[in-house]
C-alpha cells in the first residue's frame, strides 16, 4: 500500500453485535453501518484479553499478553516495550492520542506518542489493584452500579466522550496541516459504551418503544455450569442487582444508546476529515478493545471467552482498501497494530501475526488472567472450532459454525474428543498454560506486596469504573 494518513478510532467494550452492519436488527449504527459499506468488515476479529488494560497494552506494542505480562487492569504499559506509537514517532510521523489510554501515567513514562490530548489512564498509577487478588473470590464493591446508572441522562463518560470528539474535530479541521510531510497517525480512544449505562436521552429515546427480548440463556435454568463462570459471577455479582425484567431491559437500552452515541460521535469526526479535504488521503479504522456480555447466560462486563465479550468489531475503509467487502479471516486487535504501521509505511517487524487486508490466515489467542478468574482462561480459534483450556479447570469446546451463539457446550462429547485433543495440543504448540499462570500469579503476589498486601488494597475500596481526567474515582 501508498503510505496515507490513518485515523484510528477505538471505542470501550462495544461488542461487535451490537452494529447494525453486523446483523443487529435494532441497534442504530448509520454512520458505521456507511463506513463498512465503503470499506472491509472483519467478522471474526478478537481482542487479545477480555480485559481494558491487557487488550490496550497488546494492542500498543503489537504482542501478546504473556509475553509483556500486562496481565490486568494494575499492571499497565509504562513505555518500556516499544510500541507501534513509539516507531513511528521516531521515523519522523506525527502520531496524535486523543482521549483514553488506560497506561500507568506516571508524568515520566515515555509512551511514544508526539502529542496526547486528555489521556485517561489507572486510577492513580495503581489502577485495580483488587483485580490482583485472585486466590478467592471477592465481591467487587461496586456491581451494584451497572444496574443502578442504566437509563437516560448524561454521565461523566458521555461528557468525555463528547469532549473528545470535539477536541478530533478540531485537530483535524485547524491543527493538522502544521505536522509535516509525512503520514500522520490520529489515534481517537472513545469510552463509551463501557458502562455505566447512562445514554444521553435524545439516544435513549430511540429505542423506548423497541421490542427488546431478553439476553439468551439468561433464565436461571438455562444457564451453563463451569467454575470459571461461577467465579466471575460472584466477584462481579452484576446481575444480582437486576430484580425485573425491565431492569435488564433497561440496561440493554441504554447501552444500545450508547452505541448509536458513539456512532454520532465517529460519524461528527469522519465529517470533520471530509471537511478538512483529506478524505482522499486518509485511511480509517474503527474497533473496540473488547466486547460485553450484556446479560447471556446472566454474566454483565467482559472478562469470559464467550463471542459477546472476546470478539470486537473491526472495520477499515479508505485507499486502497476493498469496498464493500466483508472478510472472514481470523484477525487479532494485535494484527491491527501491524497494520497501522504498513499503512503509514512504517516497518511492521515485531508486531501482530499477520498481515490484515491479506489472505493469509492463523490461529487466535485471547488470554485472561484478571480479576474474578482464579484459573487463568485461553481462548484458541482456529477455524470452525473454539477450544478455551483453564490452567484448573476443564476445557470448554464450541463449533461455531454450527453453533455460532454457542449454546452448546461439546468438551465432555465422545464424538468430539479427538477435535477437543487437537486442538489442546495445537494451544501447546504456542504456549504452557500452567507456566503462563503461574507467571501470572507471580507477578500479581510481587505486586500485592509492592501495595501494602491484600488488607490494604481491600481497604481502599473499589471504584467500579475508571474516572476520565479530572474526574476523582468514587471509591466504595
Amino acid at each position: 500500500m501508498k503510505p496515507r494518513n490513518l485515523l484510528v478510532i477505538m471505542a470501550d467494550e462495544h461488542s461487535r453485535k451490537m452494529l447494525g452492519c453486523y446483523g443487529h436488527p435494532l441497534v442504530k449504527t448509520p454512520n458505521l453501518d456507511a463506513l463498512a459499506e465503503r470499506g472491509t468488515r472483519f467478522t471474526n476479529a478478537y481482542t487479545p484479553s477480555p480485559l481494558c488494560v491487557p487488550a490496550r497494552s497488546a494492542f500498543a506494542t503489537g504482542k501478546p499478553v504473556r509475553e509483556i505480562r500486562a496481565w490486568d487492569n494494575a499492571h499497565a504499559y509504562d513505555g518500556a516495550i516499544e510500541s507501534w506509537h513509539h516507531r513511528l514517532r521516531a521515523e519522523g510521523h506525527h502520531v496524535r492520542s486523543i482521549g483514553k489510554l488506560h497506561f500507568r501515567g506516571h508524568e515520566s513514562d515515555d509512551n511514544g506518542f508526539s502529542e496526547s490530548e486528555v489521556p485517561m489512564n489507572i486510577v492513580g498509577g495503581v489502577g485495580d489493584a483488587i483485580g490482583l487478588i485472585r486466590d478467592r473470590n471477592i465481591a467487587r464493591g461496586a456491581a451494584d452500579k451497572m444496574a443502578g446508572l442504566a437509563g437516560p441522562g448524561e454521565s461523566v463518560y458521555t461528557a468525555y466522550d463528547r469532549d473528545i470528539s470535539r477536541r478530533a474535530q478540531n485537530w483535524l479541521r485547524n491543527e493538522v496541516g502544521s505536522h509535516g510531510n509525512k503520514p500522520w497517525v490520529l489515534f481517537v480512544s472513545l469510552v463509551c459504551p463501557h458502562f455505566p449505562l447512562t445514554a444521553p436521552a435524545e439516544y435513549y429515546e430511540r429505542y423506548a418503544d423497541a421490542d427488546i427480548p431478553m439476553p439468551k440463556l439468561y433464565a436461571q435454568g438455562e444457564r451453563p455450569h463451569h467454575p470459571y463462570l461461577a467465579d466471575y459471577a460472584a466477584t462481579f455479582a452484576y446481575d444480582t442487582h437486576f430484580k425485573t425484567e425491565e431492569d435488564v431491559k433497561r440496561a440493554i437500552r441504554g447501552y444500545m444508546a450508547l452505541c448509536s452515541f458513539i456512532d454520532d460521535q465517529v460519524g461528527q469526526i469522519l465529517q470533520a476529515l471530509e471537511d478538512a479535504g483529506l478524505g482522499e488521503e486518509t485511511r480509517i479504522i474503527y474497533s473496540s478493545d473488547h466486547g460485553d456480555n450484556l446479560g447471556a447466560r446472566g454474566l454483565w462486563g467482559k472478562s469470559t471467552m464467550y463471542e459477546e465479550s472476546v470478539g470486537i468489531p473491526l472495520i477499515v475503509a479508505g485507499p486502497e482498501v476493498e469496498e464493500g467487502a466483508v472478510n472472514d479471516k481470523l484477525r487479532c486487535l494485535t494484527d491491527v497494530s501491524r497494520f497501522i504501521l504498513q499503512s503509514t509505511g512504517g516497518n511492521a517487524d515485531g508486531f501482530g501475526r499477520v498481515d490484515l487486508l491479506s489472505p493469509e490466515e492463523a490461529p487466535v489467542i485471547s488470554e485472561y488472567h484478571g480479576t474474578g478468574s482464579r484459573s487463568a482462561a485461553f481462548m484458541l480459534r482456529s477455524g470452525r472450532w473454539k477450544y478455551v483450556h483453564y490452567a484448573k479447570y476443564d476445557a470448554q469446546l464450541f463449533d461455531l459454525q454450527d453453533d455460532p451463539e454457542e449454546l452448546q457446550d461439546l468438551a465432555d462429547w465422545p464424538e468430539f474428543a479427538q477435535v477437543r485433543e487437537t486442538l489442546r495440543k495445537q494451544l501447546l504448540t504456542m504456549l504452557d498454560p500452567k507456566a503462563v499462570h503461574e507467571q501470572a500469579m507471580a507477578d500479581q503476589r510481587q505486586r500485592i506486596e509492592e501495595l501494602g498486601g491484600a488488607n490494604a488494597i481491600l481497604a481502599r475500596g473499589d471504584y467500579g469504573f475508571s474516572p476520565p481526567p479530572g474526574v476523582q474515582a468514587s471509591f466504595s
